[in-house]
């Protein structure tokens, strides 16, 4: 009996590498890292300012002291108590949801109609073909029941 060989692993990668696969991801991270650039600008140019006439434009500010006292050192780190720093979270949810609308919008729904388009001209010529052969038949049975009408009668008639 022979084993057969396993494929090694540098073998495994040229494969996964010619696949394509790779050059697809490649573009959707560069893609995607030019994004996070836009929505970042977004988020500092507009969505900070509109905050910032309610309270300040950094979200970084906003905290909360959860054991007193709170304290800060001079470079801003806590020196005493505990500090929730929810506003970089409020700044990094509204960055995501941000991404996630555009996104959705931008990209995933245009597609998603585009497909549906597609989807429904190709059923609509199926459907087209199916309906011409459902009636091209109905109308050869038609013929044929009228073709054996008329023999009969002819028949009957001599």
């Amino acid at each position: 009996m022979s084993a057969k060989k396993e494929p090694s692993v540098w073998q495994g990668f040229k494969a996964f590498l010619m696949r394509g696969n790779v050059v697809d991801l490649a573009v959707a991270v560069v893609i995607g890292a030019a994004f996070t650039n836009i929505v970042n600008s977004v988020v500092k140019g507009l969505i900070n300012p509109v905050v910032g006439a309610i309270g300040t434009k950094n979200l970084d500010s906003y905290s909360s002291c959860l054991k007193h006292p709170c304290t800060l050192n001079a470079d801003g780190t806590v020196k005493s108590g505990i500090q929730i720093m929810w506003g970089s979270v409020l700044g990094a949810t509204l960055s995501f949801v941000i991404t996630a609308a555009v996104v959705y919008f931008l990209m995933v729904l245009p597609m998603a109609k585009y497909l549906a388009r597609v989807e429904a001209r190709r059923k609509a010529r199926e459907g087209t073909h199916e309906v011409i052969e459902v009636t091209e038949l109905e109308v050869l049975k038609q013929i044929r029941d009228e073709l054996v009408a008329q023999r009969g009668m002819g028949r009957q008639d001599r």
